[in-house]
């Protein structure tokens, strides 16, 4: 893969060589932004290896770690944020041969989509190619993914095998700790308190306090 670059109209693919592996690890490192024990992987073989695949940039040629589809060749990631995240990038290492997925769809904001949902239409689908050392990136279109608290990541197919697996998945962007449920709250008090005092303190005749 070395030596050019990838840009595809459809796959929006990139091959980047302004980066080394110090830049990339610290760029795909959302990783550690993602509600783990929430996340879920429909068609997996084994139960609770899907999380596997979101892991650091260091280990991502790690091959002890694997989610393989079960059935057929599909698999899709519900995945969790703990705030919100404007997606830039995606890195996918697949399997070997035929059981690395040929097609990727992105779904923002639908948690606990089934592969029923995903048949709709992505917020972006790209064509992939193997990549087993995890040099392409896959960019997203970013004004399409601000505010993303929740990812689905569906893969429909394969090079051909009857599973598909995949190793390591990255995930690029910019990060923001959700504060909305605290500011409402907050708010509310700030309302509630003032409205309660009055009511409290008087009676509706003017004559005593209530204690």
């Amino acid at each position: 893969m070395s030596g050019h670059g990838h840009g595809h109209s459809h796959g929006g693919c990139e091959h980047d060589h302004d980066h080394g592996p110090e830049d990339l690890s610290a760029q795909y490192s959302l990783y550690n932004k993602i509600d783990t024990e929430k996340v879920q992987c429909l068609n997996e073989a084994e139960d609770g290896s899907g999380k596997t695949v979101f892991k650091p940039w260091e280990q991502r040629l790690d091959k002890e770690k694997v989610v393989e589809s079960d059935v057929d060749e599909e698999l899709l990631f519900n995945i969790p944020f703990t705030g919100n995240v404007k997606l830039k990038g995606i890195i996918v290492i697949g399997g070997e041969e035929d059981t690395h997925p040929n097609r990727m769809k992105l779904f923002k904001n639908r948690p606990n989509m089934t592969f029923d949902d995903a048949r709709s239409q992505p917020d972006e689908e790209f064509e992939m190619h193997p990549d087993p050392e995890g040099v392409l990136q896959y960019s997203t279109k970013a004004a399409r993914f601000n505010n993303v608290n929740h990812l689905s990541i569906y893969f429909p197919t394969n090079y051909g095998a009857e599973n598909t697996k995949v190793y390591y998945i990255g995930l690029k962007g910019d990060f923001t700790e959700g504060q909305r449920q605290e500011v409402v709250i907050a708010t509310y008090e700030a309302r509630a308190i003032p409205q309660d005092h009055k009511q409290n303190l008087f009676d509706p005749s003017g004559n005593l306090p209530i204690s």
